[in-house]
């Protein structure tokens, strides 16, 4: 009897506790759920209130439903800057993904070669521009590339290609690939870190059977390694996405806020800083601005919603 006493006390303690309310939980959430929702969700909800109102010359707003919007898509007083904004940011991304990723690809497989040396300083050496600020970068390579005092031209004509240099980020046709190629110099070494800890996590006994099968190191990675690390690829794709459409420090360092020649290098990042803040003869107008930033998060979350719904379900992952 007392036996059995003793057995259900533990037993009731048990329930009790599985009754409470985990307030430790909520004390340690609520300073971070608390600095996200201010910093964050509140700036966001509220740029989507102000896109749905527009302001009067006494700067008294008044209810505007999707007038913002058509005003955009349509009017060509915005839509023509939009429309140029939106088609460069989206030639900016495909840079980054055409040329950016593969070449992080290949050198996370160069890396990651056995009997590799110098491993750790080739890997150094290749992320240390993700390190600096974007202000040095666009300045530096605006140094370089000029055609005054620039020193692309003389090294180009050291190795006999001086014809090939010109003025790239004063040429329309030109500039927004080469602050793109700019860009991928700067953070190639971010991909390349992200593929290079996925092969890492590869185990030996997959390649070493591969390898006593006579497969060579090309056949081990598109057969092997490759397969294995798409959820990365995957990864890398996204986050290339999220930060090529959230672009702005490195067009304004290098060609200033109207992102020129002629608005050749303008991205909806350059585009929302005119439009909200206004810039030289262009007066601010934050309800079209906000316009503009919904645009940018919808575009974002349609990205990322696309790849988790309809390609990382494919993407097939393997337990290593």
């Amino acid at each position: 009897m007392a036996s059995t006493q003793t057995a259900e006390l533990p037993r009731a303690q048990i329930a009790g506790r599985r009754g409470r309310f985990p307030w430790h939980v909520v004390v340690f959430l609520a300073p971070a759920t608390l600095i996200y929702t201010v910093f964050m969700v509140y700036p966001l909800l509220d740029s989507l209130r102000l896109s749905l109102f527009t302001r009067d010359e006494a700067g008294v707003e008044s209810f505007a439903g999707l007038a913002n919007y058509a005003a955009l898509f349509f009017d060509p007083q915005w839509s023509d800057r939009f429309w140029n904004a939106l088609g460069n940011n989206v030639l900016f991304f495909a840079v980054h993904m055409l040329v950016q990723n593969p070449i992080a690809i290949g050198l996370a497989a160069l890396l990651a070669l056995p009997n590799l040396r110098f491993t750790n300083t080739y890997r150094t050496l290749m992320f240390t521009p993700t390190l600096l600020s974007v202000v040095i970068i666009g300045f530096i390579w605006k140094l370089i590339l000029s055609p005054t005092w620039g020193v692309a031209k003389s090294m180009l004509g050291t190795v006999g290609l001086g014809s090939l240099f010109a003025p790239w980020l004063g040429q329309e046709h030109s500039a927004l690939i080469t602050l793109a190629l700019v860009s991928v110099w700067q953070w190639v070494g971010m991909p390349l870190l992200l593929t290079y800890a996925a092969l890492l996590n590869i185990p030996d006994s997959l390649t070493e059977a591969a390898r006593v099968d006579g497969a060579g190191q090309m056949t081990i990675f598109w057969r092997i390694k490759l397969p294995l690390i798409w959820p990365t690829i995957g990864m890398v794709t996204i986050l290339t996405f999220v930060g090529n459409f959230n672009a702005f420090d490195l067009i304004y360092v290098a060609q200033g806020a109207l992102a020129g020649p002629n608005f050749a290098t303008d991205i909806l990042g350059t585009f929302f800083y005119r439009t909200f803040f206004g810039f030289q003869l262009q007066l601010g107008d934050p309800t079209m601005g906000a316009a503009v930033a919904t645009i940018m998060f919808l575009i974002i979350l349609a990205g990322v919603m696309t790849y988790f719904y309809l390609v990382q379900r494919r993407l097939q992952r393997y337990e290593l």
